[in-house]
């Protein structure tokens, strides 16, 4: 009996102003291998962690069988680790009983955004690239930059689930129709890959400041990307982890220059999504 592969790109999501709406897919990843049928028996070891995220997602859609699951990017990080590993399971069961692949990452997409309570980052994972989120719908943006990607990653990890419940339950409305045009520009700076509104568009005036408080190591290395040639900047997720996008060719010298007390590492954007190898 075979093995199947599949492979989830990490994310980054918020992507400054577009709080639970924008994200994209990081060239980061964490890969599922599982029988190709239902049958407890395969070529893979029973190397299954029961508690993994992935084989808990792959065993409450109804996958059966040993799993192996390995990831290149820390959880608890601000990487969309929980988003990548509910959909890899979902989409393996659905994969393991016959489902197209077409079909399975669509309901996958679906149930897993459902579980975490918010879709931005389990849509970057399930279709690559830059992507919108709103009100259920994920869609692309088709984009004109070629950027590599900076991210610095601390050693300290926040609970998404605990940093969500310290934002406040009001703003005032010029910090939300600050943020609710600069989410727009910041789309169409992606789409037309502008340079200079990027720097202008992702600004955050609904989450990032609060996170950053009980983040100062974060808040610095944020300041030191917008000192660099960086063109923009933010919190990925709920943090610590930041995040920039640049020009490829100034990426690793941006990461040299980043504090010592967090990993930098540069990465690209995934243009693929989930997918099966």
């Amino acid at each position: 009996m075979t093995t199947r592969t599949i492979r989830v790109p990490a994310s980054s999501a918020n992507l400054g102003p577009g709080f639970d709406t924008l994200g994209l897919a990081l060239g980061l990843y964490l890969d599922l291998c599982f029988s190709d049928s239902a049958a407890t028996t395969s070529d893979l070891d029973d190397t299954s962690d029961e508690h993994h995220l992935a084989v808990r997602s792959f065993r409450a859609a109804g996958g059966r069988g040993p799993v192996e699951v390995t990831a290149n990017f820390p959880g608890g990080r601000g990487l969309g680790f929980s988003g990548a590993a509910r959909l890899a399971g979902a989409v393996a069961a659905r994969l393991q009983f016959g489902a197209d692949f077409a079909t399975a990452r669509a309901d996958a997409l679906e149930q897993v955004a459902a579980d975490e309570g918010h879709g931005d980052n389990v849509a970057a994972s399930a279709l690559g690239g830059y992507t919108v989120w709103a009100d259920g719908l994920a869609r692309r943006i088709e984009h004109r930059l070629d950027a590599a990607v900076v991210l610095w990653i601390p050693r300290d990890e926040t609970s998404t689930k605990s940093s969500r419940g310290r934002l406040p339950e009001a703003v005032p409305l010029r910090a939300a129709t600050s943020n609710i045009a600069n989410a727009a520009l910041m789309v169409a700076a992606i789409a037309a890959g502008d340079h200079d509104a990027l720097r202008v568009a992702c600004v955050d005036h609904l989450h990032q400041e609060g996170r950053f408080d009980r983040a100062p190591r974060s808040h610095a290395t944020y300041r030191a990307l917008l000192e660099t040639s960086a063109w923009c900047a933010w919190l990925s997720g709920s943090g610590p982890t930041v995040a920039a996008l640049c020009a490829p060719d100034d990426a690793e010298r941006i990461a040299t220059g980043l504090p010592d007390e967090g990993r930098s590492v540069v990465t690209t954007v995934d243009g693929e999504g989930v997918r099966e190898l």
